[in-house]
């Protein structure tokens, strides 16, 4: 069996171990939107769900045919690091929040976003998504969880040419418009803790790699900008 057999054939084993656990993340997605929400009459749900599912299932069925190993590591969620472990639990607090809020919002009636903007937002969604997926594509160690793993080289082309975590810059964005997808403004206010949280982990991550990764020193001085050119 030659190489692209073997990863295909790999692919087509993962796909079947992840199928169940794909499906119970939808459902307790759809779960943590709906029941706030107290009914299923809410379209901007259903339209968020199938912006963010369309390209999550794409992603993952490609990673799993031609990363298989990738995919492996953006599935593991144990973090090394004591002070990411925190980091993590306080950040999905917030993350969680962006999805539980809106739907008391449609129930309650908080506050009312005009269609366009929600279908703004969704667009807004799924080109993040196709970012964080580019990014995927030039980076195949682009773990969930910050560790350097043996043989790991540095990433310097791509997204990474102007800004050394573009990974975190879509999943910011991807954070920022779930409120207005969901339908709600005061949802948003879940959201305003989480750029903090990420310069908290990057911090980290940032020691990590310069510890752990051969010429990341240099790539920092040559990349100043962490997130956003010329301003952090």
């Amino acid at each position: 069996m030659n190489g692209i057999d073997e990863r295909s054939h790999a692919g087509g084993k993962l796909v079947r171990k992840l199928s169940p656990k794909v499906a119970l993340i939808v459902l307790g997605l759809a779960a943590m939107i709906f029941i706030p929400a107290g009914t299923l009459a809410y379209w901007q749900a259903w339209v968020f769900l199938a912006a963010l599912l369309a390209p999550m299932t794409a992603v993952l069925i490609y990673l799993a045919k031609n990363d298989p190993r990738l995919l492996e590591r953006r599935l593991q969620m144990r973090e090394k690091e004591t002070s990411q472990k925190l980091i993590i639990k306080f950040g999905g607090v917030f993350v969680a929040a962006l999805i539980i809020l809106p739907g008391l919002d449609r129930r309650w009636g908080w506050s009312h976003v005009p269609a366009a903007v929600v279908l703004a937002a969704d667009v807004v969604l799924i080109g993040a998504y196709l970012f964080v997926f580019q990014v995927l594509k030039v980076n195949s160690y682009a773990s969930r969880t910050i560790e350097v793993v043996p043989g790991q080289k540095l990433i310097t082309t791509g997204p990474y040419a102007k800004i050394r975590h573009p990974m975190y810059l879509g999943s910011l964005t991807l954070y920022l418009v779930i409120p207005l997808a969901l339908g709600s403004f005061w949802a948003l206010l879940a959201y305003l803790p989480l750029p903090f949280i990420f310069a908290l982990r990057i911090r980290n991550e940032e020691e990590v790699l310069i510890r752990d990764l051969a010429g990341y020193g240099e790539y920092r001085e040559k990349v100043p900008a962490k997130i956003l050119p010329r301003i952090w």
